[in-house]
C-alpha cells in the first residue's frame, strides 16, 4: 500500500494569518497520525511565511510515523535537517520567492551539488530524496546523484487529469518503469487530490509515498479531516 503523508503547511499559513497559535501545527500533526496517516510533511521556507523553523523542531519528538522535511537545501536548511534528523529530506529547487513549487531539479546540472548534499544527508541517516519532473533524463541523472528516491513532480498530471485527459499520465507511468529499473524508490506529490489519486496510483507501479497538502486540507472543510484521510487511504489500497 502507498503511503499518505500528510502536508500540513497550509495549517501553518492558516495559523500565521492571524497570529497566535490556533490551528496548533503539532496537535493537528498528532492527529493526522492518530486518523491514520502514516507521515507528516513539511515545508520550511526561508520567509517562514507558513511552516517555522521552530515549528519543525517542536515536531520532531510528536511524529511517530515518517517525518519528511522539504526545501532547498540552503545553508540554513541543511542546518535544521541535521539538527531534526527526520526519517526523509526532500530536495525541492525552489527559489526563495516561489508561490509553491513550480519545477523539479534539472538534475544533470546540478548533479555534483546534489552529490554532495546527498551524501551529507545519508551519512547522517536521512533517506534522501530529489523532486524531479517526468523526463527519462532527469529520473537518469537522479540516479547518478546516490539518492534514495525521487519524487515526481504531478503539477502536471493532475491538470491533465482535471481536463480528462487521461493520457496525461503517460510520462510519470514511464519514468516510474525507469525508476524502478534504476533501483531508484518513487514517491509522488502536488495538486493530487481524491479527484485523481486513485487513478495516479493504479499507473504508476511501486509507488511507495504521495505528500498531500494543500487539496487535502481544502476537501477536509467540507468533509472533515478523519474522514478525508480515511478516503485517500482507502483510494490507495491495493
Amino acid at each position: 500500500m502507498t503511503k499518505l503523508s500528510v502536508n500540513i503547511n497550509k495549517i501553518a499559513t492558516l495559523r500565521n494569518s492571524r497570529g497566535g497559535d490556533a490551528p496548533n501545527v503539532v496537535q493537528f500533526a498528532k492527529d493526522v497520525q492518530r486518523f491514520g496517516a502514516e507521515g507528516v510533511t513539511v515545508h520550511p521556507r526561508p520567509d517562514e511565511r507558513h511552516i517555522r523553523y521552530q515549528d519543525t523542531r517542536d515536531l520532531k519528538p510528536e511524529v511517530y510515523t515518517e517525518f519528511n522535511i522539504e526545501g532547498n537545501p540552503i545553508k540554513s536548511f541543511i542546518d535544521l535537517v541535521f539538527e531534526v534528523k527526520p526519517t526523509q529530506v526532500t530536495l525541492v529547487p525552489d527559489a526563495e520567492d516561489a508561490i509553491t513549487s513550480n519545477a523539479g531539479w534539472d538534475t544533470i546540472k546540478h548533479r555534483e551539488f546534489l552529490t554532495d548534499v546527498i551524501a551529507e544527508f545519508q551519512n547522517n541517516g536521512i533517506r534522501t530524496s530529489i523532486f524531479v519532473d517526468p523526463i527519462l533524463e532527469q529520473i537518469e541523472g537522479a540516479k547518478t546523484t546516490g539518492t534514495d528516491r525521487i519524487e515526481l513532480y504531478t503539477e502536471g498530471f493532475a491538470h491533465q487529469f482535471g481536463l480528462g485527459n487521461k493520457a496525461g499520465i503517460k510520462p510519470y507511468t514511464e519514468a516510474a518503469i525507469l525508476a524502478n529499473d534504476l533501483g531508484l524508490g518513487i514517491n509522488a506529490g502536488h495538486d493530487l487530490s481524491l479527484d485523481n489519486i486513485q487513478f495516479f496510483k493504479q499507473n504508476i507501479p511501486n509507488l511507495l509515498e504521495v505528500s498531500i497538502g494543500h487539496a487535502l486540507v481544502a476537501e477536509s472543510l467540507y468533509l472533515g479531516i478523519e474522514n478525508v484521510i480515511q478516503m485517500y487511504l482507502h483510494k490507495l489500497e491495493g
